[in-house]
């Protein structure tokens, strides 16, 4: 099986341009291609995974990746997929965030000996003339086919600033530069940046001519990358400090039984025969299948260790393990019993299980919480200093969210 095959198996491709030409330059090492990254946080989430696996096979096949950081299209927004214009950032703020992402991506993508490449559009774009931009690549878009395309057209409604009218220009005057900068010959991207690449694609036949040799490839990161990498309390980041490396776990163990396996085969680097196999797998299977994929996405983003520290703590609580060293912990101190014992709402709040005392109200009025395995169901329970052995007491709301809490 080809590498472009591989892909195509593994539900990573959605729409492609030139098909042929792909297959030649990925199959046989000969792609320098590139996938941005906006920095509008300090981390990067699980919505970004898809690119990074990616960008990690094909160098593992010869190709060469390019990251780029939109240091210069951060400062105006992408508008697709929203309703309303994004907050401003600094520009240090940009710079923070961008550094954030180059260490992290470091351990998808191998940098060294100029094996793959991290550029900052803001290298470019922030110099530009904005007559030069009306003159040099202004004159090659029409108004009339942008406004056709579906990221302008989700904002039409509400409202489209010109500001972020000009991101497809901005977008497509990236591919220019790489092209010309680093012999860039393909981009990858969401299918909502679909119109924004093929404005890249003709940017560069308008002003270079019909022999300038140019490609889009199109992959479905919107739709399911950006699903995966969120949950109703937002996103799951890369960083340990903003999503624990058990909480990552945690995640990858709790997705849908209907999505198990197609995140298996798009995120892991598994082989296909193997993931194959699981394609009957039900019940218990299918629980062992999950958490094939928590452990091995664990295991590449935070390492092989915290991965199995990770899965020896789940198995300890949904096992029948008792109490992990590895659990996440909260930690109460000799203030906390200051004014008497602490109450099962101020425990939630503590603990981060809930936001507010009304929300944990809320939560053991509805029968979602759980101390050392019993369920609460006063709200005017208090646990003094002797309900906290050695080892802590397990506190938990709901199926998925608990944390150990020892006293300091």
């Amino acid at each position: 099986m080809t590498l472009y095959d591989e892909l195509v198996a593994r539900g990573l491709i959605a729409q492609v341009t030139d098909e042929d030409e792909i297959k030649e330059l990925i199959n046989h090492g000969k792609a320098t291609f590139y996938i941005g990254f906006d920095p509008t946080a300090d981390s990067l989430h699980v919505g970004h995974f898809m690119a990074l696996c990616l960008m990690k096979r094909l160098q593992m096949a010869g190709n060469r990746p390019i990251a780029l950081i939109g240091g210069g299209t951060a400062m105006i927004g992408d508008p697709s997929g929203r309703t309303d214009m994004r907050q401003m950032m600094t520009p240090e703020t940009i710079q923070h965030n961008c550094d954030c992402f180059k260490k992290q991506m470091s351990r998808f993508i191998d940098f060294s000996d100029n094996q793959a490449l991290m550029v900052n559009n803001a290298d470019w774009l922030m110099d530009l003339n904005y007559i030069d931009v009306l003159r040099e690549v202004g004159s090659h878009f029409s108004v009339n086919r942008m406004l056709t395309a579906e990221c302008y057209k989700q904002r039409m409604e509400k409202g489209l600033s010109f500001l972020e009218f000009n991101y497809m220009i901005m977008q497509s005057y990236d591919f220019y530069c790489l092209f010309q900068k680093y012999g860039c010959n393909m981009q990858f991207g969401g299918d909502d940046q679909w119109s924004n690449m093929l404005g890249g694609t003709e940017l560069i036949r308008r002003k270079l001519g019909k022999d300038a040799y140019a490609m889009t490839i199109n992959l479905l990161l919107n739709s399911e990358g950006k699903k995966m990498g969120k949950t109703q309390s937002g996103a799951v980041w890369l960083d340990p400090a903003k999503t624990s490396p058990f909480d990552f776990f945690q995640y990858w163990r709790n997705v849908a039984d209907s999505d198990v396996l197609k995140c298996i085969r798009m995120l892991t680097f598994l082989p296909l025969e193997e993931i194959n196999a699981m394609a009957d797998w039900e019940g218990a299977q299918l629980n062992r299948a999950k958490e094939i994929l928590a452990y091995e996405l664990t295991k590449l983003v935070h390492g092989e260790t915290e991965a199995e520290k990770a899965k020896e703590a789940s198995h300890a609580l949904f096992a029948g393990g008792g109490i992990s060293a590895n659990m996440p912990t909260a930690e109460l101190c000799a203030a906390d019993f200051s004014d008497g014992d602490p109450d099962i709402l101020g425990l939630l709040v503590k603990t981060g299980l809930a936001q507010s005392r009304s929300d944990a109200r809320r939560a053991v009025e509805q029968g979602g919480v759980v101390v050392a395995d019993e369920k609460v169901s006063d709200i005017k329970a208090t646990y003094g200093k002797d309900c906290f052995d050695k080892d802590g007491l397990v506190l938990r709301r709901g199926k998925k969210k608990f944390v150990k809490v020892i006293i300091k």
